[in-house]
């Protein structure tokens, strides 16, 4: 599967985008910056970003959800 679920801006020239992806017969979400190609409104991809498992998919969850609350309790985030 190669399908892109989820984009948003990252700024002007950029945008994130999170997706599934099979890549050497492993099924990953894939979240990655997209940059517009010079001269063109063409957008590729770039090497930041990162690639897990689908099994490591709960983890992420976990992690974002602890980032949320710590931005919170920060005061960062409402």
């Amino acid at each position: 599967m190669d399908k892109t679920v989820y984009t948003f801006q990252k700024n002007k020239f950029q945008e994130v985008r999170v997706g599934i992806r099979e890549f050497k017969g492993n099924d990953l979400v894939d979240i990655r910056t997209w940059t517009m190609t010079q001269g063109s409104n063409e957008m590729v991809p770039t090497a930041k970003g990162v690639s897990i498992n689908v099994q490591l998919l709960s983890e992420l969850k976990k992690a974002l959800e602890q980032v949320e609350k710590e931005l919170k309790a920060s005061g960062l985030s409402k």
